[in-house]
């Protein structure tokens, strides 16, 4: 994705969602609270939506943040039989925990400080039920990013991701674990867990890798824009094996509004994940 791209998705334009991303086969995204797969449920709950600082005010006396969103339907301009369209829609992109205050997302997501000065981390944005979207955050699950700690943003080898340090520690969520060395093998399956256009937290399981390469691994995840630095686990170890951070277009129009763009599960090249073990900077945590 270029930097103009970039730049967009910050501003929660519609664009922002509009050249990332696909559905392979099945749409195999379920929100938290209807997950039967109790070890996916407990790794989302170490993932972070990065929402605009703009897109959520502070209530002193609850100690809350409400989240202020349009549903996917209106951003987007989804079509109403699409699925979530009703949900709001107000994540920029995905990270997830690795340390008490360290985390990861893709670098595109995050060019310098002042994007990381633009925009909070919130944990626990997601469905409390079908209807029902956990849109007032406790303030103990919202952070800001204090540093950029690492970044790579390469139009070359393809590498894309960004380690940062929050303001403060997380002290009640669990660092995810992930891989320090190797890498994962062809045909290794794979969930992914974020926030596909700006959504409440899904998690999208029944992937695999298709192909390696120098930075990066390609697999038939289904995610969207909004999904960029999402936490891609090998399903096998419930180790994070990469950072979601590119794919095939999300949406295509359907007369007056836009649907899923779908494909074969075989089809495409799939979505492509930057290696975890890219990040030296984690070897030693």
């Amino acid at each position: 994705m270029d930097r103009l791209i970039v730049l967009v998705a910050l501003t929660l334009s519609l664009s922002a969602f509009s050249t990332e991303k696909v559905i392979y086969g099945d749409d195999n995204r379920v929100d938290v609270y209807a997950s039967t797969n109790s070890d996916f449920v407990s790794l989302s709950e170490s993932t972070a939506a990065m929402i605009g600082k703009s897109s959520m005010r502070f209530n002193r006396s609850s100690k809350t943040y409400k989240i202020k969103a349009s549903t996917l339907g209106s951003r987007l301009n989804a079509c109403s039989g699409e699925r979530f369209a009703s949900q709001p829609s107000a994540a920029n992109c995905s990270g997830f925990l690795v340390s008490d205050k360290y985390l990861v997302t893709a670098g595109h997501c995050i060019e310098n400080m002042s994007d990381c000065n633009k925009s909070h981390w919130v944990f626990n944005y997601k469905m409390n039920n079908e209807t029902d979207a956990n849109m007032n955050i406790k303030e103990e699950n919202v952070y800001n990013c204090k540093k950029i700690i690492s970044r790579k943003l390469s139009s070359w080898d393809k590498n894309d991701y960004a380690l940062i340090e929050l303001d403060r520690v997380v002290s009640n969520k669990r660092p995810l674990k992930f891989r320090k060395s190797g890498k994962i093998n062809k045909g290794d399956k794979l969930v992914v867990i974020g926030h596909p256009s700006g959504l409440p937290t899904k998690i999208a399981d029944g992937a695999y890798v298709k192909s390696l390469s120098g930075k990066y691994f390609s697999a038939n995840l289904d995610t969207y824009g909004g999904n960029s630095g999402s936490a891609v686990f090998n399903v096998a170890t419930g180790e994070v094996e990469g950072i979601l951070v590119r794919g095939a277009q999300d949406y295509v129009n359907n007369g007056g509004c836009r649907v899923s763009n779908r494909i074969g599960n075989d089809s495409g090249n799939g979505e492509d994940v930057t290696f975890i073990t890219n990040i030296k900077e984690l070897r030693n945590l």
